[in-house]
């Protein structure tokens, strides 16, 4: 990075913890956040808070000391990573069910999850031959990386991750499970989930991907490519430095450096994944956006069709 260039600090936090007034505390954070020139995506809910956002490093030192001062989220998991740019396009705060849809309302991981392990740990388990290792998050994600021996289920979202344990895993024969994600706040869910279907011994990396990165060094690094990331960098490597995945826009897929050589891939239209399946329609349309996007870079502005902030 540029010395020269001002430092932005991305953070991604959660809690579960019970909020009686998301109302409240969703207009508190957007208040403060909009004053800072905080962008990103919180989620509220009675369950808890998940979020990852970006600014100046005052601006979001600042909504922690804020978090830091409300007894509920004092002990916030909470990781923080640094870019030259806000890899979002704006602030989003909104209120849903839950903060990690699971689709299982009886889960509850303020009353029981697997155990912790921290990323020394992690890297005992993941080379442990009777351990299977679980990646709990989507299929796309596990295609830009992932550890070594991981298990992918394939779910194109966490709502079909309780139907890949009904197929595919036995509590009298899968006796020792371990999983993580992105950066641990499904794998609070998903433990919760495995233990409540009769599993004993369910192990997550706690800090998840992110943490373990900025933990281990690169000798003991066990995760294999990058980590993809819902914001405008698309994913990280191991030094959690923005990686060389693009998103194709079309389809929302991420993309790797040979991916972006393929003949079907035309940036802003299609890609490996789409190219086949677009209508002569929908191929205009994304012409048409593409253009506006490069007219939008050309006035070194932001066209909001090339933000990916989900």
């Amino acid at each position: 990075m540029n010395s020269r260039e001002p430092t932005v600090i991305i953070t991604t936090f959660y809690k579960f913890v019970r909020v009686l007034d998301p109302q409240a505390l969703r207009d508190e954070l957007y208040n403060k956040c909009k004053r800072a020139g905080i962008k990103g995506t919180i989620i509220i809910a009675k369950e808890g808070i998940n979020g990852t956002v970006a600014g100046s490093r005052k601006a979001v030192y600042s909504l922690l000391a804020c978090f830091r001062g409300d007894e509920r989220f004092q002990d916030m998991e909470q990781k923080e990573s640094q870019a030259s740019y806000i890899p979002f396009h704006r602030l989003k705060i909104k209120i849903k069910q839950e903060i990690v849809t699971m689709g299982q309302p009886d889960i509850d991981p303020r009353l029981k999850v697997g155990t912790h392990v921290n990323s020394r740990e992690w890297n005992e388990l993941v080379n442990d031959p009777d351990v299977i290792v679980i990646d709990t998050r989507n299929d796309y994600e596990g295609t830009v990386g992932t550890f070594k021996n991981a298990v992918s289920p394939n779910t194109k979202s966490f709502r079909e991750f309780p139907d890949y344990v009904k197929k595919n895993l036995d509590p009298d024969k899968n006796k020792k499970i371990a999983m993580f994600c992105t950066g641990g706040i499904r794998c609070e869910k998903a433990t919760s989930y495995l233990l409540s279907q009769g599993f004993d011994e369910v192990y997550h990396l706690k800090g998840g991907i992110l943490k373990y990165l900025d933990d281990i060094s690169p000798e003991n690094n066990l995760w294999q490519g990058e980590c993809f990331v819902f914001d405008g960098r698309v994913s990280i490597n191991e030094k959690l430095e923005k990686g060389k995945h693009v998103m194709c826009y079309a389809c929302r897929m991420p993309l790797s450096e040979g991916e972006l050589k393929s003949d079907k891939y035309e940036e802003g239209i299609s890609c490996p994944y789409c190219c086949d399946d677009l209508t002569e329609e929908k191929r205009q349309r994304l012409r048409e956006r593409q253009y506006q996007v490069k007219l939008a870079e050309a006035r070194n502005d932001v066209h909001i069709g090339k933000v990916m902030e989900d």
